[in-house]
C-alpha cells in the first residue's frame, strides 16, 4: 500500500505520538497534545493539513504530559502540568486537554489550581496552518503556504492562504483570547482550589465553504453523531468468549479499530467503506478496502457490500493514461488534496492497480455465499462483468491469458500489486524485474474471479455463463502451474517479467495462490515446505521475501518484513490445502505478536527471527491502526473455525481446527443472512444456535471452489 509512487519520508511522529480520527479527518500530535512545526504532526481534513502548529504553554512553560487516554477513536483526554524547575517536583497547576475531531477540531482546556490562594497565569496557544497537501507532508517536503492573512472579528479569527488556485481558510473561535504575534493569549486568575475552562474550535474552509459539513456532526464539540455511529457499530459486533484472554483482547481491539476506520459518504449514508489506515491512508483504496472488508466478513458483511457499491460507482469508463483509467477497471486510490490533482492531471482518482479488479469479482461472489441482500448483490453483476471484460481487454495486454501491469504515466506506481514499492518485485539475485509484469497472486485472484462468476451464474440458473467462466478458470490454472512453477526450486515464481522470464525470488506472494486455489495439489506440499522454512517463517509470521534472497532486508517495507494480512492469507491458503499445523503456527505467531503490540497488529513489522529477537521489532513508519492488519485476527478466527457459508445452496460448512490449548471457544451475535448466530466449540461438541431452519450445517471442511462448482452441478 502506498500513496502514488513514493515512500514515506515524513519521518516518525515520535514516541507515544497520539492519533485520533473520524472518517477522513485525523489528528497526530506529540504526547502532550502539541502539534510541532517541522514534524508530521497536524490536523488533516480531506487530505490537507489545515493545522500544522497548535502548541499550548502556561506562563511560557511547555506542558509535560502525565497521562493520556483515547476515550473514543475521535476523542482523547490528556492530563498535563507545566514543566517547572528541575528542583521542584510539585507543580500546583493541573491542565486537562480534551480534544475531538470530526468536521473540525475542538479542544476544551481546563486549568485546576491546587493552591490555597488564587493563582495568576497566562495561557498561550500558538497556531499556524501551512495547508500542505498530505503527500507533501508524507514525503517530508511541505511546500510554502504562500502569503497568509489573519482576520480578527471579536472572538472569531480567520487564517487564509491561497495555493494552486484554491483559497484555504481556518476559522478559529477562542472566546476571551487576545491575539498577538500568532498566539491566542488568555490571562486568568484561577481561584484557590478552583478551575477555569475555555473551549476552542477550528473549522477548515475551502473557497469559502466548509470542507466537511458540520451538519453531519452536529455543532462543534457535539460528538453525538460520531458517538451514535460508534455505539451502533459496537452493539452489532460479535461477542467473543474465549479462554485465551490475549486472543480475546486482540479480537476486541480489531473490532474497535475497524469501526474507527470507516468512512461515511453523505450522498449514500447507507454505504460504509473502510479507509486503508491511519495516518497516511485515510481514504478509499481498491485493493485495501476490498481485502479488509473480505477479512472482516465475520463482523459485518455490509462493509463489503458498501465497498463494492462505492467502487462500482467509480469503475473506469474511459481510457486516460494520466490516471491509468480504463473501462471496467477498479480504482487504486481516491484522494482530495491538491497534490493528488497535480499528479493526476486534475483528477482525484487513480486506477493503477492490477489486483483490485479481479478481487472485486471474487469478493462479490464470496459475499453472495454469505446470503447478504440478494438483490443488492445481483445489482452489482453488471459491474462484475465489466471488471471481467477489463481483465480480458486491458489486463491481459498480450493475449497470453495472464494479467500484467506496466504504468502508463511517469507519476504512476511502478509496481501495481500489493507490494507496490518501487523495489518490491525482484529476482533471487536482487535485481529488479521490469514490465510488463504478471504477478503470481494476481493470476490467483483472476482464477478466483472466474470461478466466482461461474458460481454466481450457476446459482442464477445460467449454465451457459457458468460453463464459459469455468472453462476459462481451467485454462488459467493449467497455464499458471506450467509457466510460474520452478521445478528446480520447489516453489512458484513471484512473477513473469516483460520477457516472460520467471522472476525467481522466494516470496510470500505464492501463499495467496494457495488461498485462491490455483495451485495444483501435487505442488502444494513443496510450497508449504518453502513457506514454513526458516528463510520465510520468523516465528511471528511469514516474511515478504526469504532471508536467502539478494534483496532481503528485514527492516524494509516489502523485502523481508512481516505483514499480518499477508501472513493471514498465507495461513488460510495452507489450511485450505490441508496443512493444518502450519496454518495454526502462523495464526498463533500473529496472535502472540499482537499481544506484544498491545492487542493491535500494525501494518507491518520487521522480519527479524524470533529465536534471536524474543519480541517483534516495530517498523517505525507503520500505519496503526490499519484496516487489513485490524481485519487479520478476525480472518484468522474464521480460518481456524473453517467457517464457510454457502447459503445459495442452503449450507454452512464448519470444521474447526483450533490449536491445542485454545480452550473454550464461543462467539455470539455473528451476522449471517440477516440472522444472528452463536457458535460454540468445545472438545466434545460443535453447535450453532440461531441458524435458519433451511440451512444445513455440514461439519466438514468446505471443498475448493472448483469442487463446490462441480458438486453444485450434480445437485
Amino acid at each position: 500500500m502506498s500513496g502514488w509512487n513514493t515512500d514515506n519520508a515524513a519521518g516518525p511522529a515520535g514516541a507515544r505520538a497520539l492519533t485520533i480520527l473520524d472518517g477522513s479527518s485525523f489528528c497526530i500530535t506529540a504526547p502532550n497534545g502539541d502539534m510541532i512545526s517541522g514534524s508530521p504532526h497536524g490536523a488533516f481534513f480531506h487530505d490537507t493539513r489545515y493545522i500544522s502548529t497548535w502548541n499550548l504553554t502556561i506562563d511560557d512553560l511547555p506542558l509535560e504530559v502525565l497521562a493520556s487516554t483515547v476515550q473514543d477513536p475521535f476523542r482523547a483526554l490528556l492530563v498535563c502540568r507545566a514543566c517547572g524547575p528541575v528542583e521542584r517536583a510539585d507543580i500546583p497547576l493541573l491542565i486537562e486537554r480534551e480534544r475531538s475531531i470530526g468536521a473540525g477540531l475542538t479542544e476544551t482546556i481546563t486549568v485546576e489550581n491546587h493552591l490555597a490562594v488564587p493563582k495568576n497565569c497566562t495561557l498561550a496557544l500558538t497556531v499556524n496552518a501551512d495547508f500542505a497537501d498530505l503527500f507533501e507532508v508524507k514525503n517530508g517536503r511541505p511546500a510554502s503556504p504562500g502569503k497568509q492573512q489573519f482576520n480578527v472579528a471579536g472572538d472569531n479569527f480567520l487564517l487564509e492562504s491561497e495555493r494552486a488556485g484554491r483559497r484555504y481558510g481556518l476559522a478559529i473561535r477562542a472566546v476571551g483570547a487576545v491575539f498577538e504575534g500568532g498566539r491566542f493569549i488568555f490571562s486568568q486568575t484561577i481561584p484557590a482550589q478552583g478551575t477555569w475552562t475555555v473551549t476552542l474550535t477550528a473549522l477548515p474552509y475551502l473557497n469559502g465553504q466548509e470542507v466537511i459539513s458540520s451538519g453531519a456532526y452536529g455543532t462543534q464539540g457535539d460528538w453525538s453523531q460520531a458517538q451514535q455511529r460508534l455505539l451502533s457499530w459496537r452493539m452489532s459486533m460479535p461477542i467473543p468468549n474465549l479462554n485465551d484472554a490475549a486472543v480475546q483482547e486482540t479480537i476486541l481491539r480489531s473490532q474497535e479499530d475497524l469501526g474507527s476506520l470507516r468512512i461515511f459518504d453523505p450522498d449514500h449514508p447507507d454505504r460504509v467503506v473502510a479507509a486503508a489506515g491511519a495516518p497516511w491512508f485515510m481514504a478509499l483504496f481498491g485493493r485495501d478496502s476490498l481485502l479488509s472488508s473480505l477479512m472482516s466478513l465475520l463482523l459485518d458483511p455490509s462493509l463489503a457490500l458498501g465497498t463494492l457499491q462505492t467502487l462500482a460507482d467509480h469503475q473506469g469508463k474511459e481510457v486516460n493514461p494520466d490516471t491509468e483509467e480504463e473501462p471496467g477497471r477498479i480504482l487504486h486510490e481516491v484522494r482530495l488534496g491538491t497534490g493528488a490533482e497535480s499528479v493526476l492531471g486534475g483528477r482525484s482518482v487513480y486506477y493503477g492497480t492490477a489486483d483490485a479488479t479481479p478481487l472485486f469479482v471474487a469478493i462479490l461472489s464470496e459475499l453472495g455465499r454469505w446470503g447478504l441482500e440478494t438483490d443488492a448483490v445481483q445489482a452489482l453483476l453488471p459491474a462484475a462483468d465489466r471488471a471481467l471484460a477489463w481483465i480480458e481487454n486491458y489486463g491481459d495486454r498480450d493475449g497470453d491469458g495472464f494479467v500484467e501491469y506496466q504504468r502508463r504515466t511517469e507519476h504512476g506506481l511502478i509496481n501495481q500489486g500489493w507490494k507496490d514499492s518501487w523495489d518490491g518485485i525482484n529476482f533471487a539475485d536482487g535485481s529488479l524485474a521490469h514490465g510488463p509484469i504478471a504477478l503470481c497472486e494476481v493470476q490467483g485472484y483472476t482464477y478466483g474471479a472466474y470461478v466466482g462468476r461461474a458460481l454466481m451464474a450457476l446459482h442464477a440458473g445460467d449454465t451457459e455463463t457458468a460453463d464459459l467462466w469455468t472453462a476459462k478458470a481451467v485454462r488459467l490454472k493449467e497455464a499458471f502451474n506450467e509457466r510460474f512453477w520452478l521445478p528446480d526450486r520447489g516453489y512458484f515464481a513471484i512473477a513473469l517479467d516483460g520477457d516472460k522470464k520467471p522472476v525467481d525470488a522466494l516470496a510470500s506472494n505464492m501463499g495467496h495462490c494457495l488461498w485462491m486455489g490455483i495451485v495444483d495439489t501435487d505442488k502444494a506440499a513443496q510450497v508449504a515446505e518453502r513457506l514454513m522454512s526458516p528463510e520465510m517463517f520468523t516465528g511471528w509470521g511469514i516474511r515478504t521475501l526469504a532471508s536467502t534472497m539478494g534483496a532481503y532486508n528485514p527492516l524494509s517495507y516489502h523485502n523481508g518484513s512481516v505483514w499480518p494480512h499477508d501472513s493471514t492469507l498465507v495461513a488460510h491458503g495452507l489450511m485450505r490445502y490441508g496443512f493444518i499445523e502450519d496454518a495454526q503456527r502462523i495464526a498463533y505467531g500473529l496472535f502472540e505478536a499482537a499481544d506484544y503490540f498491545g492487542g493491535r497488529l500494525p501494518e507491518l513489522f520487521c522480519g527479524l527471527d524470533r529465536a534471536r529477537f524474543p519480541t517483534p521489532v516495530p517498523y517505525p513508519a507503520a500505519c496503526s491502526p490499519q484496516a487489513w492488519a485490524a481485519a487479520a485476527p478476525i480472518h484468522l478466527i474464521r480460518m481456524l473455525m473453517r467457517f464457510d457459508p454457502a447459503l445459495p445452496w442452503n449450507e454452512l460448512w464448519l470444521a474447526p481446527e483450533l490449536p491445542k490449548g485454545f480452550g473454550q471457544f464461543r462467539i455470539d451475535n455473528v451476522p449471517l443472512a440477516g440472522n444472528r448466530i452463536a457458535i460454540n466449540i468445545s472438545q466434545n461438541s460443535i453447535t450453532v444456535d440461531g441458524l435458519p431452519a433451511s440451512v444445513q450445517l455440514r461439519l466438514e471442511a468446505r471443498p475448493a471452489l472448483r469442487e463446490l462448482l462441480n458438486l453444485t452441478r450434480m445437485t
